[in-house]
């Protein structure tokens, strides 16, 4: 498989076969990932274009991004972000024809004070974590990075992370199951 820095070589040359290949193999990754936050194909298709075309103005004008498909992500995450902070995003989702549903208050009061609750006592049972095991869960679920990033992060083996993040989801299920929660 070739490498993003090779694909980006023959485009610089005037050449757009490398920029073809880039577009052949991260253009369903990156739809379908918009498809799934914008839940409408046709928005997703947009956006795909609109990333494609920005990556290929960073191409021309600068260099290559260093981290491909990383850089990919973040244009499509940043244009839904843009998109749903947009007044024409508030019109198609609270446009003048419809009415807005009355929902029942003290269902979403009552719901509320127990994720509050929850939440409390989730944060007080991961204190009693040692240190490491601690650092481990927030950096997984709090910051959703891959063990392969939070081994790098922490400078030890992934194993050592996979061991780690066991026994303290171990220990957080036993303290869950001991409290009711």
């Amino acid at each position: 498989m070739l490498k993003n820095e090779v694909l980006s070589s023959p485009f610089q040359d005037e050449d757009k076969h490398g920029f073809e290949c880039i577009i052949r193999r991260y253009y369903p990754t990156v739809y379908h990932h918009l498809q799934y936050r914008l839940k409408d194909r046709n928005k997703a298709e947009d956006f795909t274009q609109e990333t494609f075309l920005k990556l290929y103005r960073q191409m021309k004008e600068r260099q290559m991004p260093g981290n491909l498909r990383g850089w990919l992500f973040i244009v499509a995450n940043n244009l839904c972000r843009d998109y749903w902070r947009s007044s024409g995003y508030r019109k198609e989702t609270h446009g003048f024809d419809q009415i807005p549903e009355l929902k029942d208050r003290k269902g979403q009061v009552v719901e509320t004070l127990v994720r509050k609750e929850t939440c409390k006592e989730v944060v007080s049972l991961l204190s009693e974590l040692p240190e490491n095991q601690r650092k481990i869960i927030t950096l997984r679920f709090y910051n959703n990075l891959k063990l392969k990033e939070i081994a790098e992060e922490l400078a030890c083996p992934v194993g050592t992370v996979k061991s780690r993040l066991f026994h303290a989801l171990r220990f957080l299920k036993n303290r869950i199951e001991e409290k009711g929660m």
